[in-house]
């Protein structure tokens, strides 16, 4: 366990967790960063407790690293319990404005007659937060830390963003950005480490950390629990910004010019993390491995999804193409790459110098860089072929496609071609010129948004498997 600070009026973490238990049952479950959907909560244990305000106080709030545990999924192996980072406010009753964050009014143990909530909607603890990254603080195992050269201005207003994330995020006065990661787990996380690396290596794709937390644990385990970044005030998500141009119905050749500037935005940043940061060739063997982990995801995929298996040896034979490439002495070049790249995680703002839908310039950037959260840290930071975050991008144009109603798969086409050959003007290498290897990569991905969409969003999951029909009997061009 972490090193604990208990808070005041309980006798201790145990204690605390027992007393939270049957809220957070009901409480957790209904959160979009809850990732274990569909098993019941068993149980809960601390990995820390800490307060960052008296909890016997008017209003107190509770930092806590809880373990939820679930019971296994068929199949899998043993599993200790995700670990989730928690801010619990505490106070007599809620406001209205509040109401939204409710938890759940404690009937017993040390917070018995208060009411708990998650303060992040609550502007007085996203102060409290901000205040102790910019006087680094140390709370517990807690560690406010920020960039040397940074300072972080005072008495900024604080709001939570309300939008579907698989994290949380609050904006402080248009300035900064803090976001909390939710499930967590020790090590380096490159939502931290990677734009950390493009900072130095003076790449203006990305906006630079200006502070962080960490939580020390047990065994010198160490947590990333938040990353502070520059706040790109009036830029708007590739996703709403492609929704809003389907929406009006008019010609493809708009956003694909958006496109275009977006893959030369991608190969930039590919760029420069070659030049931070280690890359590495794959050859037969480490591509042998990268191919039996896809060939293991389409397996378990379609044993969970029953409309996924009727396309499952078409898709094998994706990835078999490309294990048939690598036996024939075939190798490519792997780095650290984006790790989930799509429409949402890519920022347009006004200025610099590719062409904007309105008229005026317009300048992308990349954000959030954790990777798929469902798949092991060790593996996000484990170098791959930056083909893997251009095959998320083109999902994601698929995607926008065929949310519109009519789906309009036309504009995918359009965007998908000009996104390849803006990526092409700057890397010099045009994704398209290497199909076996797009295409293992997009199936993959493919295949993981079907696990996603049927565990989270079963309404979304036609989308992936038409994706899943054309990949499965056919070739990329």
């Amino acid at each position: 366990m972490a090193e604990t600070v208990t808070p005041s009026g309980t006798t201790g973490p145990g204690s605390l967790l027992t007393s939270l238990g049957p809220l957070l049952r009901e409480w957790l479950p209904r959160q979009r960063w809850f990732a274990g959907k569909g098993r019941p909560v068993a149980g809960f244990s601390p990995v820390a407790v800490t307060e960052l305000l008296p909890s016997d106080g008017r209003l107190g709030l509770l930092h806590l690293l809880v373990r939820v545990h679930q019971p296994a999924v068929p199949g899998a192996p043993p599993h200790p319990g995700d670990c989730y980072q928690l801010l619990i406010g505490v106070r007599e009753a809620l406001p209205p404005r509040l109401a939204p964050a409710l938890i759940g009014h404690v009937q017993e143990g040390p917070l018995a007659g208060r009411t708990v909530y998650d303060a992040l909607y609550d502007p007085r603890p996203a102060e409290v937060l901000l205040e102790a990254l910019r006087s680094q603080a140390r709370i517990g195992g807690l560690r406010f830390e920020r960039d040397p050269g940074s300072e972080i201005r005072g008495g900024l207003i604080p709001r939570l963003m309300t939008a579907e994330q698989s994290n949380s995020s609050v904006v402080y006065g248009d300035t900064y950005v803090l976001k909390l990661l939710r499930r967590v787990v020790p090590g380096t996380n490159p939502d931290l480490e990677l734009p950390l690396a493009l900072a130095r290596a003076g790449c203006a794709r990305v906006p630079a950390p200006t502070a962080w937390l960490r939580a020390e644990a047990a065994a010198g385990e160490s947590y990333v629990l938040a990353v502070l970044q520059p706040f790109l005030r009036g830029a708007t998500d590739g996703w709403e910004l492609a929704l809003r141009e389907l929406a009006k119905g008019e010609e493809y050749e708009n956003f694909g010019a958006e496109a275009r500037a977006l893959g030369r935005a991608t190969a930039e940043v590919h760029t420069a993390l070659a030049r931070a940061l280690p890359t590495v060739t794959l050859g037969h063997g480490p591509l042998r491995q990268l191919v039996d982990g896809m060939t293991e995801r389409l397996a378990a995929t379609a044993q969970a999804v029953p409309a996924l298996r009727p396309y499952e040896p078409g898709l094998r034979s994706a990835y078999a193409a490309l294990a048939d490439l690598a036996a024939e002495g075939r190798t490519w070049t792997a780095q650290r790459v984006h790790g989930d790249l799509h429409l949402g995680q890519c920022l347009r703002s006004t200025g610099g110098t590719s062409h904007a839908l309105s008229g005026g310039g317009g300048h992308w950037s990349l954000i959030d860089f954790e990777g798929e959260p469902a798949r092991p840290l060790a593996e996000r930071r484990m170098p791959q072929p930056p083909v893997r975050d251009i095959a998320g991008m083109l999902r994601s144009f698929d995607y926008a496609a065929h949310s519109a109603t009519p789906p309009v798969p036309g504009w995918a086409a359009v965007c998908r071609a000009a996104y390849c050959s803006g990526y092409a003007e700057v890397a010099g290498v045009d994704p398209r010129s290497d199909p076996v290897l797009l295409r293992a990569c997009e199936t993959d991905k493919a295949v993981y948004e079907v696990a996603y969409e049927a565990r989270h969003r079963p309404d979304w999951l036609p989308v992936p498997l038409s994706a899943v029909r054309r990949l499965a009997t056919s070739e990329l061009t």
